[in-house]
């Protein structure tokens, strides 16, 4: 049993020698193919200049394989162009005319493409024109000729276009999993030769963190090959406002025409009717004590004070003698 254990122990400790060796290999045989696929294709392995498609590097068969020609010229084979993974994106602001027809437009363009609509929002501006919103996912070919059609469904107001190159991110998470997938198979061969629990227990635990680490690998691969092989486009669409009426313009500037002349007439005179009823409303308590104070005078006052005046003696007139006065009468 302690024989068992030792040749479990150490059958663990070289996987993860092995392991970490083949990682740090992997990456740097990655970053080693992403030096060369940088470098221009400008020499061939003979010394001469190698044409080619832009992007591509002529470089020499690593096995040593000749082209095969019966000339034996000594060329080398030419490796095949690594394929390129770019994300695509695309924004488009279109005016239209109806926004529920362009819309429906868009849907269509998407799904005769091979794509599918992702995302869609329609809103009512102030009462007056729609808004529109949509996501496309359309496949890498078919992204010109989408974007083309979409842009002459109205005025194009704005466009803005990205592509993203993730190739040297696709092919280290594909190394990457390669040799997890290595890696957990090795803890596997490992877990079918231990026999005692601890070991068993230990390697189960190690299986299963490489096993998350793995899933976590897929799940960034898949939305990586999602991402590549279909582009996003958004699309704005927006109606064109309705332009308000305008108010009429006046005939002649500084000569008002008869009824506006009128009408200002009138409406001076009811602001005088109204002002003057403001001031008669205003004294209307002075004007009734006035008029009571008025009819008090003349019905008491005034009869009083006229009561207490004597009565004057008529004198002669003009051209006649003053009359006598009365003799007193004899006694």
């Amino acid at each position: 049993m302690r024989g068992a254990s030792t040749t479990a122990a150490v059958l663990l400790t070289a996987s993860l020698v092995l392991t970490g060796c083949g990682a740090g290999g992997s990456d740097a045989g990655d970053k080693e193919a992403g030096a060369r696929a940088a470098q221009p294709a400008d020499r061939a392995p003979g010394g001469g200049t190698a044409d080619g498609p832009s992007g591509a590097s002529g470089s020499s068969s690593g096995s040593g394989a000749d082209s095969g020609t019966g000339s034996g010229s000594g060329k080398a084979s030419a490796k095949a162009p690594a394929p390129q993974h770019v994300i695509r994106t695309a924004s488009l602001s279109v005016e239209v005319a109806d926004a529920a027809k362009a819309l429906a437009t868009a849907r269509t363009a998407a799904v005769n493409a091979g794509g599918r609509v992702e995302n869609e929002s329609t809103e009512r501006v102030d009462d007056a024109y729609l808004a529109s919103r949509i996501v496309l996912r359309v496949p890498q070919e078919k992204y010109d000729s989408v974007l083309a059609e979409l842009a002459g469904t109205g005025k194009l107001l704005g466009r803005k276009a990205d592509a993203q190159d993730v190739t040297d991110q696709v092919v280290d998470v594909q190394s990457r999993i390669a040799t997890q997938r290595a890696s957990v198979a090795r803890v596997r061969e490992l877990m079918d030769r231990a026999d005692r629990l601890s070991d068993v227990v230990t390697l189960e635990a190690e299986l299963s963190r490489r096993q998350a680490d793995l899933e976590a690998l897929l799940a960034q691969q898949s939305s990586l090959k999602d991402r590549t092989s279909l582009a996003t486009i958004t699309l704005q669409l927006t109606e064109k406002r309705k332009e308000e009426p305008k108010a009429e313009e006046p005939q002649e500037e500084g000569r008002p025409g008869f009824l506006d002349a009128l009408g200002g007439g009138w409406n001076a005179l009811v602001a005088v009717v109204a002002w003057v009823l403001v001031v008669l409303a205003a004294l209307a308590p002075w004007l009734a004590v006035g008029l009571v104070a008025l009819v008090l005078w003349r019905r008491l006052v005034r009869p009083r004070l006229a009561a207490r005046r004597p009565v004057p003696v008529p004198g002669p007139r003009p051209g006649e003698a003053a009359p006598r006065p009365a003799e007193a009468p004899e006694k």
